[in-house]
């Protein structure tokens, strides 16, 4: 079996998901070609090497439908002999994107492929493509459905986290994703958003609040406490779990991801074909999985994902450097450190989605990136990067620099 190199990651900036947001005006195609032309044009691949595009879309409806992949890998200029193809795994779609660009090349299919992902959360609200899960009552009762704030409060409350553990690691991502920034952490990997004219839109992610303290988060409302106490979700949570007396709500806008929008690509390829264009991978895939979880609690995915691919792979969690877990809610971050024993400085070291937002189908990719970029960094080994899923799923993949 070949092994799936990374040449490259890129990212656009996260701009704040509302009508006043920098990427408002920009459709999700736009976004989509943005990084599949950087990252093909700042390598110098010829487009005719590429034999598959791959993008992860959460909501693939209205300008984001009709396989974008496809319209946004005419639209960059990789030509007619270049399919492409939009997958949805809910907020894993983007890294899901890559493990299965990465498994084409693995079983010998493919030479070079583009993988990533877009979400335009401004222009395309979430939900906004519907589903049985949430509406069938059939499904929605058999597996407990509630939103996913108030899973993440049944999380918070089943294992012990108060709100002022969840607010304290929230003030940590803002402060770590500030100082990332004022260092220039994300600078290899951030190309700008431009319109027609070549005029910067975006730079810079739009969404942090670096200022944001204990104090400022405190004054702060619970966000989902109403929903679920007129929806009927808390009585779903509490028949779910009967071991809990009541759910304590502890999460707000300040402590759960931000929403807003971007885009990522990857470059993957075999080592031959990635030489055949003059480029030195980066690092390898060393592994991926998928998994199911409990639907109720919805966000635990990434510990079971990470037991069952650390099995797999034969390795323990001792042998992974760097983490990089999307921060869906404070306590999926600390349920997962919890869980595993984890030293909180290998964990999101440069901030994740509470202080830089979550563009859903996009994510997966730009974390896998920003662990990359990290790895090189620091000069470490090997990365893990994870993310919780609707309706109770996990993904994770090992990453090893070469």
């Amino acid at each position: 079996m070949a092994d799936a190199y990374i040449y490259d990651a890129v990212r656009t900036p996260r701009g704040r998901g509302k009508k006043d947001g920098a990427l408002h005006e920009v459709p999700s195609i736009r976004l989509a070609e943005t990084v599949l032309r950087a990252v093909r044009e700042r390598n110098g691949v010829d487009a005719k090497a590429i034999d598959d595009v791959v993008l992860g879309c959460v909501d693939p409806v209205g300008e984001a439908g009709g396989d974008i992949a496809r319209a946004a890998a005419l639209l960059a200029d990789y030509g007619d002999t270049v399919p492409g193809m939009q997958i949805n795994r809910f907020c894993a779609s983007g890294l899901d994107a890559v493990n299965f660009a990465a498994a084409q090349i693995m079983a010998g299919q493919q030479d070079m492929a583009v993988a990533g992902g877009v979400e335009s959360m401004s222009r395309i609200g979430i939900a906004a493509s519907g589903g049985a899960w949430p509406s069938d009552p059939e499904i929605a009762i058999k597996s407990y459905f509630m939103p996913q704030g108030v899973s993440a409060d049944l999380i918070a409350t089943k294992y012990g986290f108060t709100r002022a553990d969840c607010d304290a690691y929230a003030v940590e991502s803002q402060r770590r994703a500030a100082v990332a920034w004022a260092e220039g952490h994300f600078s290899k990997s951030v190309v700008p958003v431009k319109d027609i004219n070549g005029m910067t839109i975006l730079d810079r992610d739009e969404h942090m609040r670096p200022d944001a303290t204990m104090q400022s988060l405190g004054a702060l409302k619970p966000a989902f406490a109403a929903m679920a106490e007129q929806g009927g979700f808390n009585a779903v949570a509490l028949q779910a779990h009967p071991e809990l007396e009541s759910i304590h709500y502890v999460h707000h806008a300040g402590n759960s991801s931000g929403i807003v929008d971007g885009a990522s690509a990857v470059l993957l390829g075999t080592k031959e074909a990635g030489a055949a264009q003059g480029l030195k991978p980066r690092a390898k895939i060393r592994a991926f999985a998928n998994i199911g979880s409990e639907p109720a609690l919805m966000l635990t995915g990434p510990v079971d994902v990470t037991r069952k691919l650390l099995a797999r792979s034969g390795m323990k969690i001792s042998d992974i450097d760097l983490i990089e877990i999307n921060e869906a809610f404070s306590s999926v971050v600390l349920r997962f450190m919890q869980a595993f024993d984890l030293d909180p400085a290998i964990v999101n070291p440069n901030g994740g989605a509470i202080a830089l937002g979550h563009p859903l189908g996009a994510t997966g990719a730009m974390i896998l990136g920003a662990a990359l970029d990290e790895l090189e960094r620091t000069g470490k080994s090997t990365a893990l990067i994870t993310l919780c899923i609707g309706a109770g799923m996990g993904t994770a993949t090992i990453i090893e620099r070469v």
